[in-house]
């Protein structure tokens, strides 16, 4: 004899077709809800994108910065005695925490591109906490962390690495002499492009869109960060003229 088979309940069928609908009702408000994320994600890598546009740094602009024509570097006895003067100070301004050797480097480095030395320390200065550390790291933030003893972040520093005709690997950022010709290219950038030393080490420190912000909310780009780097770049300048006078 064959056994019949049970037929399913209404309670059965009714849980099996509540079941389905609850698995196809969560489903279409999963799909709604991913849909709008990438909606809204697309409006604002759109408006970034429309609002950054007009501060990028192109391609063209990377390549026309490295074909520029520079100083040749020092020579003669001369400039070399300056920059030895000029060295020792910034050496002994530190507290022998920035080496001689690094110092020589910085004012030969600046002098090529035609920048300031005493900027460029001081600006080194400010950024390092007056450490000079070059295995400094920053904190955390919300668009990564700065390294080395410029501070440059990693999606920054390979763009200007090609501008200074370097190799670029993230590790390099904690080598003293790479982060100081980092640090003296991009100084020279922003000077090229502005003509303007308060929007050059505002944007050094703000980032581009952050410095024509400040711009904006403040009418100029005298920040506390360009401001104090240029007066005590001034200051050392007039200590190092009046000990030559005394000499």
């Amino acid at each position: 004899m064959h056994q019949k088979r049970s037929r399913p309940t209404m309670f059965m069928m009714l849980t099996a077709i509540l079941l389905c609908a609850g698995i196809t009702f969560y489903f279409n408000l999963l799909v709604t809800d991913l849909e709008n994320q990438v909606e809204t994600l697309e409006k604002k890598n759109n408006e970034k994108e429309r609002i950054m546009d007009q501060y990028s740094i192109s391609p063209e602009m990377i390549q026309s910065y490295v074909k520029k024509e520079r100083n040749p570097s020092m020579d003669g006895y001369t400039d070399w005695k300056k920059a030895d003067r000029v060295a020792d100070q910034f050496y002994r301004q530190s507290g022998g925490k920035f080496k001689k050797e690094w110092a020589l480097f910085l004012v030969q480095e600046a002098q090529r591109y035609e920048i300031d030395p005493y900027v460029v320390y001081e600006l080194l200065d400010v950024e390092s906490g007056g450490t000079f550390d070059p295995t400094l790291e920053g904190p955390e933030t919300k668009y990564g962390r700065a390294y080395g003893m410029s501070q440059f972040m990693k999606n920054t520093a390979p763009w200007i690495a090609e501008m200074a005709g370097l190799p670029y690997k993230d590790e390099m950022l904690f080598d003293p002499m790479y982060s100081i010709q980092l640090s003296i290219v991009y100084l020279d950038f922003l000077h090229e492009r502005y003509d303007n030393w308060d929007q050059t080490l505002t944007a050094y420190h703000r980032g581009i869109f952050g410095m024509h912000n400040y711009v904006k909310e403040n009418g100029d780009a005298k920040s506390w960060y360009a401001t104090q780097i240029q007066a005590d770049a001034a200051k050392q300048k007039q200590t190092l003229l009046a000990q030559k006078g005394d000499s």
